[in-house]
């Protein structure tokens, strides 16, 4: 999280209560996973927004409070913990049509002992038209709400007094953000590479596979540079998916891609490339994004010597040959190797995604590669490239004017564009080349 100096809101409540539901209306789009399955948030989500004009919150929803039954729960509440301790406002959330029971008393009860401003939010009151606020006020908390996720029945009430009762902080300004996307298969060691980044324990790290199911959002500064980071729940192979909360994940990893400038797609160094890899390469490329591939767990590996490190990328080059211009770096999170070097390789790809060329520079290279190799065509189909100019970065986008495009073989655009790269440098980035009909 950014600096605390914007005030911090948190959700806390038992499972399936609509806390995910609430964040959702506060940041205006459905970044958390909703459905009728209790418990399908995980981890605890992070979220600036702007809930009217100039009152800004840091918004902190988290996982439904239970019984810590084994290790991987406990580690949930111990977030759940973490997050009441940073926030300056405790949302305490029940349902309308539910009796009151211990559990929202002992909720009630951790909230109130913190000495921080509480309020009770009592959600589905579409459900139970004869809610009373009175009905509530036994759990000891003196400002209560009545709403309703559904038909947001009381979320204007709920809004206003969160701009009264916290101060009215703008967010500083930052440098542009560049955002790193973690992709690869569930337990490829995508939430243990996050948490050697972030430095602690951020996303939750388990031996179950897939214990991350929403975009786990951290952002940090490095070399002058915000960095966000998105680490996003592992897509399995296609046989593998299973309906309902699954699916939603995978297409918080397709937005988490779309989202990003560059991706770094985690290979076990124990299992190399799959097709599930390869796929999220594929899209990686046809998204326009920057690519590290990165080869984790180096530390499980017995036989660490220069041979292996060359097997493995001498592997991994003929597995991506469709990427040949993605980065490549061997780490391990757990003895930190080349964690750091991630950074660096990353903020020199973002470097490259923002430069520009002139176009007298791009007009010579197009001439000195139509000489060596000019495009074949039909007998009075023949394309001519006549100039090229960039228009975008970020992906670098160029394009190409000329006669007869659509006659141009895909075969002579992969051609244009090896030479583009060996002309200039953009290891690590995917190109965008259009190719236009100049008049």
């Amino acid at each position: 999280m950014a600096k605390k100096t914007i005030p911090t809101v948190a959700f806390i409540g038992q499972t399936n209560v609509g806390k995910s539901s609430l964040f959702n209306l506060f940041v205006k789009h459905k970044r958390n996973i909703v459905a009728k399955e209790a418990g399908t948030t995980r981890d605890s989500i992070y979220e600036l927004t702007e809930i009217t004009d100039n009152q800004y919150l840091w918004l902190i929803d988290t996982a439904g409070l239970k019984k810590a039954e084994d290790d991987f729960e406990l580690t949930i509440q111990d977030q759940i913990n973490l997050a009441i301790n940073n926030a300056d406002l405790i949302c305490v959330l029940i349902e309308a049509h539910k009796p009151l029971d211990y559990k929202d008393r002992n909720l009630a009860k951790m909230a109130l002992k913190t000495k921080k401003k509480v309020i009770l939010v009592v959600n589905k009151v579409d459900l139970n038209h004869r809610a009373r606020s009175s009905d509530f006020a036994k759990l000891g908390i003196k400002d209560i709400f009545l709403i309703s996720t559904t038909t947001r029945a009381g979320i204007v009430d709920l809004i206003n007094y969160l701009s009264l009762n916290l101060p009215k902080i703008k967010p500083s300004k930052e440098d542009s953000i560049m955002r790193i996307s973690l992709l690869g298969r569930p337990n490829v060691g995508k939430s243990a590479l996050f948490n050697s980044l972030a430095k602690k324990q951020q996303a939750l790290v388990s031996e179950q596979a897939g214990t991350t199911r929403d975009i786990n959002r951290l952002k940090i500064r490095f070399n002058q540079q915000a960095i966000e980071f998105l680490d996003t729940a592992g897509m399995r192979r296609s046989g593998k998916i299973e309906v309902g909360i699954e699916k939603f994940s995978i297409m918080r990893t397709m937005l988490a891609i779309a989202d990003s400038d560059i991706c770094l797609l985690l290979i076990d160094v124990n299992e190399l490339a799959t097709a599930v890899e390869q796929k999220i390469a594929g899209i990686v490329k046809e998204s326009g994004k920057g690519l590290i591939i990165v080869v984790t767990k180096w530390d499980s590996l017995e036989a660490k010597d220069e041979f292996s490190i060359n097997e493995i990328k001498a592997r991994i080059k003929n597995q991506f040959e469709f990427v040949p211009w993605a980065s490549f770096i061997i780490t391990s999170a757990i003895t930190g190797r080349n964690v750091a070097k991630i950074l660096e390789i990353a903020l020199s790809i973002h470097r490259r995604r923002q430069q520009t060329i002139s176009t007298s520079k791009l007009n010579k290279y197009l001439q000195q590669t139509i000489n060596l190799h000019p495009p074949a065509g039909l007998k009075n189909r023949h394309p001519r490239l006549n100039y090229i100019t960039q228009i975008d970065t970020s992906p670098p986008t160029f394009q190409f004017f000329g006669s007869h495009m659509t006659y141009l073989h895909w075969s002579y655009k992969r051609f244009l564009e090896r030479k583009f790269r060996e002309e200039f440098d953009y290891e690590g980035t995917a190109l965008v080349f259009n190719f236009k009909e100049k008049h």
